[in-house]
């Protein structure tokens, strides 16, 4: 990292938190309650969510009377939009002035990347429990509560814009790709961390080195990765057997029913009352079918991983060795996204709802997920070992960061709006990540190759979108 950007970084980090020091040294009692409870707030929806929190949570864990917190907000909406607010204004504030103050050269567009991708970590795992609640709730809150927000989230995302439109402009970023694009693939990529990355084992500066160094060079270690291999069918979820009676069927309608509501809410948030509306019946009704939410959200959740797990299998075995590992990789990619996207509602579900479920739900699926880690570690790891992956790259982290750069995107990428312009399809979108994570953002035509070169890559039918 540039000393020169560094120390001008830390040194505005620093006079910022003296303010902040010299802030609160002057707050009224009244006013360091009032803080006490955005914090609390905070907390509670990073780790339980907005809709599974309520006000007499936030006022126990601040510390306060269940009844004082009104004395100071009005309802748990009120409290939420201030804390929205300041997960992004916080981290806007640092990204801009590092935006600001950045040298353009070749090597300095690499510091100062590196500088904003550990800058967005550091606030997203450790220092902001209200970037952490942004990130964590916002998907899932209503239009309306959404709306005073997407001003400043827009700034946000037009700091890192401009950031790298300057990039492009100077020649360090691929030209075949949008610069929005790529940024969503970024923040996507540092976004999922906050499901799994563990900060007490290793410091956030580790995972934003490996993680910058993955986003600018890809893995793949040519200009170019050859997939010209790929081999694209159809996602299909596991078989189960068809409901053969009204009962079964009645069942099947509840499971799908409930996998939206929980893909929407959230674990804490999804009821039998709602999961009963969705499915257009009386909430009694379901019990005759599943005992508790608990049944059902479990058969859900088994769905999703089973469906992904035994989809993404399915595409890989069609490879034999020798291997095709960029296309190899390629079709595993395409088939993760496919079942996110278009095939299991379920895996949606799944991936969506993971970060806040109790720990008891993750214990009872870790199984099926650690298989499922397991199958692309195989597939990264051959081919790390026949050279086609670069071979300074770890494939645990690797494989973290794809899987996060994949799943953000149920967070911001709608496949219903192919064809209006401006906007990809499923299969044009699979293919701008595949080379995303394969071949990396830099500009590789201007880069001195860093092993024997591979023909053109390219998928059948599909073409690069500007």
């Amino acid at each position: 990292m540039d000393s020169l950007i560094y120390d001008k970084y830390r040194h505005w980090m620093a006079r910022q938190i003296e303010d902040t020091r010299i802030v609160n040294d002057d707050l009224s009692k009244s006013e360091r309650t009032r803080e006490a409870i955005l914090a609390a707030a905070a907390r509670l929806f990073r780790y339980e969510g907005y809709h599974a929190t309520t006000m007499r949570d936030i006022a126990q864990e601040a510390g306060i009377e269940a009844g004082s917190i009104y004395y100071h907000f009005q309802s748990k909406d009120q409290i939420l939009s201030e804390v929205l607010d300041l997960g992004v204004r916080q981290l806007y504030q640092a990204v801009s002035e590092i935006v600001r103050s950045a040298p353009t050269s070749s090597e300095d567009f690499r510091k100062t990347f590196g500088l904003l991708i550990e800058t967005h970590l550091t606030y997203l795992l450790t220092d902001s429990d209200f970037t952490s609640a942004n990130i964590r709730n916002y998907p899932m809150l209503s239009d309306e509560t959404r709306a005073p927000h997407r001003e400043l989230r827009a700034s946000y995302a037009g700091a890192w814009g401009k950031f790298l439109n300057d990039a492009k402009r100077a020649g360090h970023l691929r030209s075949d790709i949008s610069t929005a694009v790529i940024r969503q693939f970024i923040l996507s990529a540092m976004n999922w961390t906050v499901e799994w990355y563990d900060v007490d084992k290793y410091p956030v500066r580790i995972l934003a080195e490996r993680m910058s160094k993955l986003i600018l060079d890809g893995m793949c270690p040519h200009r170019k990765a050859g997939t010209e291999g790929l081999k694209l069918c159809p996602a299909t979820p596991a078989k189960t057997p068809d409901p053969d009676s009204k009962a079964a069927k009645t069942r099947a309608e509840i499971l799908k029913a409930a996998a939206r509501v929980l893909r929407d809410n959230g674990y804490k948030a999804t009821t039998l009352r709602k999961i009963a509306e969705e499915a257009d019946m009386k909430a009694g009704s379901v019990y005759y079918h599943f005992n508790s939410k608990e049944a059902i959200v479990d058969e859900v959740l088994n769905a999703g991983l089973r469906d992904l797990l035994s989809g993404v299998e399915a595409a890989v075995r069609k490879f034999d060795a020798p291997y095709d590992h960029h296309a190899k990789i390629a079709t595993a990619i395409w088939a993760h996204l496919d079942f996110l996207f278009k095939a299991s509602e379920f895996t949606s579900a799944n991936i969506r709802s993971y970060g806040m479920l109790p720990n008891h739900f993750r214990e009872r699926h870790r199984g099926i997920r650690h298989e499922y880690g397991k199958l692309w570690d195989r597939i990264l790891r051959e081919a790390q070992d026949d050279g086609a992956i670069r071979s300074d790259i770890k494939i645990g982290p690797l494989r973290q960061v794809m899987l996060g750069a994949l799943n953000w995107t149920v967070e911001w990428f709608d496949p219903n709006k192919a064809g209006v312009e401006g906007y990809l399809s499923l299969p044009e979108f699979s293919s701008m990540l595949i080379y995303l994570l394969l071949e990396g953002i830099c500009n590789r035509e201007a880069a001195p190759s860093t092993g024997q070169g591979s023909p053109e890559s390219g998928c059948p039918g599909q073409t690069r979108r500007k």
